[in-house]
């Protein structure tokens, strides 16, 4: 009898714990941070820490962009123009919704870059840190985005000291119904 008690209390116990936590949070669930960068399926669920790294919820991502105490760095791919489009076509990009005051560095979270890409990057950075690598970037994209992962990752190996990573980029943001503004990706020299 005691022992059905106590399995049956232990059970309420998890019910009430599920119901709060809203999810139940299983092993499997939890994705490992890889040693090097993910070079392939960008869109997939992303791991809970970065190396070296702050991970940052929508509140204190909210709270440093309120403050304006950081540079905030979106890395979302840009949809490249069809190489085919018949002569006369109207190409008409689709806009960029980004965290308002953001710089958009597009493609700088691929796993691997080109050298030029990574110029672009470096550059990129030096302008959003105005040169202070202890100066707080925030990196995002999308929700279940490793491109964010991976650029502040990467920043970390050029030197920056104070870099943080938003995985639920701008979907998290948006969700909370903090404001968004159409944006423009930072030139690149060959453009």
């Amino acid at each position: 009898m005691t022992v059905r008690l106590a399995a049956a209390t232990l059970a309420g116990a998890l019910l009430i714990a599920q119901l709060l936590v809203g999810r139940v949070v299983r092993a499997d669930d939890l994705v490992a941070e890889p040693d090097s960068y993910r070079t392939e399926n960008y869109r997939a669920p992303v791991p809970t820490t970065l190396a070296g790294a702050r991970v940052l919820s929508t509140q204190d991502t909210e709270t440093i962009w309120r403050a304006k105490s950081a540079a905030f760095i979106d890395v979302l791919p840009r949809p490249p123009k069809p190489k085919n489009l018949p002569a006369g076509t109207v190409w008409r990009e689709q806009p960029r919704q980004d965290i308002p005051g953001s710089i958009w560095l597009p493609d700088t979270g691929y796993g691997v870059l080109a050298p030029a890409t990574e110029d672009y990057l470096k550059r990129g950075l030096a302008q959003a840190s105005g040169g202070d690598a202890g100066r707080l970037l925030v990196f995002y994209c999308l929700a279940d985005c490793w491109m964010s992962w991976n650029a502040a990752k990467r920043a970390l190996t050029y030197g920056y000291r104070n870099v943080a990573w938003y995985p639920d980029g701008t979907d998290g943001w948006s969700r909370a119904d903090l404001p968004l503004q159409q944006t423009q990706p930072e030139p690149r020299p060959e453009e």
